[in-house]
């Protein structure tokens, strides 16, 4: 059995509908040279195409002389219920072209929360009134997703969760883990100078989307040395986090600019700093760069060009 497919639980071979196309052209034509042209491609190919859509239908479609090309009977009638049909596949082309060219449609992202809170949320009202057209679908999520099997079409991740032959576009610049603590809190419970110091403090842990508590990663002159520190709160949310250092719940491992706001207002104060070295920041990664689509490019664009990269 040749292969195919069906339309209407038709069976259709794969070639079919290119020699329907080229005898509709003829047809339209009226001139097997017209018709080549208006292909670009040689006379004898239309002249060969149509012969075989001939021959797999059993049946003449054209009357031919050296001086003339017609319709037969069952040619017009192949004709003329090939033109609408044609016509429609040739209007579905065309606006899958126009929608290449112009940002439209949903855009699918998964992002960590944190890039969610400093990339996303701030220049959301603006990217919505560039480009009305897109709708931006954010799933906001710590794990590592696989965008093909999922069906997203992009993802926001740190660099170094990324495996070395992903197809990455830098966002920001270069990221940082800051250990915090509330005044009050180590005026009662004193200031740590050695990782090992952390073992004797509370301190508010993270927990992982694989269900795994972080352990703080820190690194000084080469060397790392991962803690697995201990205190009144375990959470999966930054926000509650920050929020229980700045209560004077204990200490806390949150990014750099998470806390910004409140080591600049004293609300809390870094420790540590020597052992809190940057790392790569965060980038967005899709499945292929070849026909990249109009939405995600200009969401691209519009996160590097207002500043988000370093």
């Amino acid at each position: 059995m040749k292969p195919g497919f069906k339309i209407d639980g038709r069976a259709l071979e794969p070639d079919v509908l290119r020699l329907a196309a080229v005898f509709a052209a003829v047809a339209r034509e009226v001139s097997f040279t017209r018709a080549a042209t208006a292909l670009r491609v040689s006379p004898s190919a239309v002249s060969q195409a149509v012969r075989a859509l001939e021959e797999r239908l059993a049946v003449r479609l054209l009357d031919r002389t050296t001086r003339k090309v017609g319709l037969t009977e069952a040619g017009r009638v192949l004709v003329d219920a090939l033109e609408p049909a044609l016509g429609r596949v040739g209007a579905a082309l065309g606006a899958l072209e126009e929608a290449a060219d112009a940002p439209r449609g949903t855009l699918r992202l998964t992002v960590p929360k944190l890039a969610v809170a400093t990339l996303i949320a701030p220049r959301l009202d603006a990217f919505a009134r560039a480009y009305p057209d897109v709708v931006l679908d954010v799933t906001a999520e710590d794990r590592l997703v696989d965008l093909v099997a999922e069906g997203y079409d992009a993802g926001i991740r740190l660099g170094e969760m990324l495996a070395r032959d992903t197809i990455a576009v830098k966002l920001t610049g270069p990221l940082r883990a800051v250990i915090v603590g509330a005044p009050a809190y180590l005026a009662r419970r004193g200031t740590p100078r050695e990782p090992a110091d952390l073992h004797a403090h509370d301190c508010v842990r993270f927990r992982m989307t694989s269900g795994a508590v972080y352990r703080w990663e820190l690194e000084r002159d080469g060397r790392a040395v991962e803690i697995d520190v201990g205190g009144p709160l375990v959470t999966n949310d930054s926000a509650l986090m920050v929020a229980a250092a700045v209560a004077g719940v204990g200490l806390a491992m949150a990014m750099e600019e998470q806390v910004a706001d409140h080591v600049a207002a004293g609300r809390l104060v870094t420790v540590l700093d020597a052992w809190c070295p940057p790392f790569p920041g965060f980038y967005l990664h899709t499945p292929s760069r070849a026909q990249m689509p109009a939405k995600l490019r200009a969401f691209i664009d519009h996160l590097t060009a207002r500043g988000a990269s370093a």
